[in-house]
């Protein structure tokens, strides 16, 4: 399942931004990596769990996909 985002950049153009199951983004105001576990395009929003993994498991979460930020390559 994918999710496309139209964003507008500063310059007045226009992104399209695909996140897709298993994908590894950073959230708003959070610097650490978090993978996407699923997403529901129709409410526009996802769940996601830290990365890497902690020993015991990382908690999943739901998020609007506004708060998701792809990594700097």
């Amino acid at each position: 399942m994918n999710l496309r985002k139209t964003h507008r950049s500063n310059k007045g153009q226009i992104k399209k931004l695909a996140f897709h199951q298993g994908d590894c983004v950073h959230l708003m105001n959070d610097e650490n990596l978090f993978q996407i576990i699923g997403i529901d395009s129709e409410h526009e929003k996802c769940w996601v769990r830290q990365w890497p993994l902690m020993p015991q498991g990382s908690p999943v979460f739901e998020i609007p996909i506004q708060q998701i930020v792809l990594p700097a390559i």
